[in-house]
């Protein structure tokens, strides 16, 4: 089914104010939110005059939506930016309380009060472009919340300190009421007294002070494997944000960030290489030592050899982490020499005369152009 306008949605023009857009979006929401309006359909209208006020009444998603219309929006099933129906992310209204409560009635809220997993982090290295290839072993600091090992994150001395919270009685939420733009509202919130854990604690561990976790900077030990790329990630365990209500750390996610080299260049598990060589070994052809990211190895130049040219050494590329093994190629540059002794100087006017003009590399370019 095709979305209806967003403009004809909230009844307004499109040349309406910030002001005439809010305006008319309260008396929508107010005639179809679904604790006033029990009407078959309600609920969906209600949706459509939110997804209208959150684009139109934000300048720069009202000037996309002015300019693509709908299909700008469409990735999210109507809403890129979030939120949704049950949440926050309009602009200048809380809907969370909304939900919760409309009007003196309230709709019941879950919270998390059992112990829960803490989410992973994310932190960079840099490492040398030979240590990526050869792979090696790094330390690093690292901050992070430590379960406390006194207490094993309970925040207790004993288990027998814990009790549920007299004042949510074990559900992490308090209900209050406030005033709102729609008129008197019973909300919920995390619970004042026991912070939302639904537990309370008698005697706190020593060690930690009640938290369950110490902020701590340890030393970290990371073990590169080689051939390891850029951006590639390794993981450390439960080394990431702290658990809830005890629950274990995430892991700590390293992603790696390699060095450029001097002169090896990597693309993929490839290394380029330039190589200078004087023009003549390029002409004759010359047999030299070339360095690989293993080594030195002996390369054949071919007499005749021209500049830019490519040679590849196969199987002297990246072993990567996954055993697949690239090439080596080596871009050839032909140097010509600027500050030539007497003798070189001799030598290549000797040869200049033993080279038939008409043979000359000009010579027979501009033969081309003769008619």
């Amino acid at each position: 089914m095709a979305k209806r306008d967003y403009y004809e949605v909230l009844g307004i023009k499109k040349s309406a104010s910030k002001d005439e857009i809010k305006s008319a979006y309260r008396k929508l929401a107010k005639k179809y939110h679904p604790d006033v309006n029990k009407t078959e359909g309600a609920e969906e209208q209600f949706k459509e005059v939110q997804e209208a006020y959150d684009i139109l009444y934000d300048d720069q998603k009202r000037a996309t939506y002015d300019q693509f219309g709908h299909a700008a929006f469409d990735q999210n099933g109507g809403n890129p930016f979030g939120g949704g129906f049950a949440g926050g992310g309009f602009q200048g209204f809380d809907f969370g309380d909304i939900f919760e409560g409309f009007f003196g009635g309230r709709r019941s809220a879950s919270r998390q009060t059992g112990p829960a997993r803490g989410n992973d982090l994310l932190t960079r290295v840099r490492i040398n472009f030979m240590d990526a290839i050869n792979g090696t072993k790094i330390e690093f600091m690292h901050t992070y919340d430590k379960m406390c090992e006194t207490c094993s994150g309970r925040g207790a001395e004993d288990p027998k300190d814990i009790h549920t919270c007299s004042k949510c009685r074990g559900s992490g939420v308090e209900t209050f009421v406030q005033e709102s733009i729609f008129g008197r509202m019973q909300s919920q919130r995390a619970c004042t007294e026991c912070g939302g854990s639904g537990k309370t604690i008698s005697k706190k561990c020593k060690t930690c002070g009640g938290p369950g976790y110490t902020r701590v900077k340890e030393k970290q030990i990371l073990n590169i494997p080689a051939g390891i790329g850029e951006g590639q990630k390794l993981r450390i365990q439960g080394k990431g944000e702290r658990g809830i209500n005890g629950g274990p750390n995430g892991d700590l996610h390293v992603e790696i960030v390699i060095k450029p080299h001097s002169d090896f260049k990597r693309v993929g598990n490839n290394i380029y290489l330039n190589i200078p060589i004087s023009f003549v070994d390029a002409a004759l052809g010359v047999t030299l030592e070339v360095p690989t990211v293993y080594g030195v190895v002996e390369v054949k130049i071919p007499a005749g050899t021209q500049p830019g040219a490519t040679l590849r050494l196969s199987g002297q590329g990246v072993k990567d982490v996954r055993g697949n093994v690239g090439d080596q190629y080596l871009e050839v540059e032909v140097k010509t020499p600027t500050n030539l002794s007497k003798d070189q100087k001799s030598a290549l006017e000797d040869f200049k005369k033993a080279e038939p003009k008409k043979e000359t590399f000009f010579e027979k370019f501009k033969a081309k152009f003769k008619r």
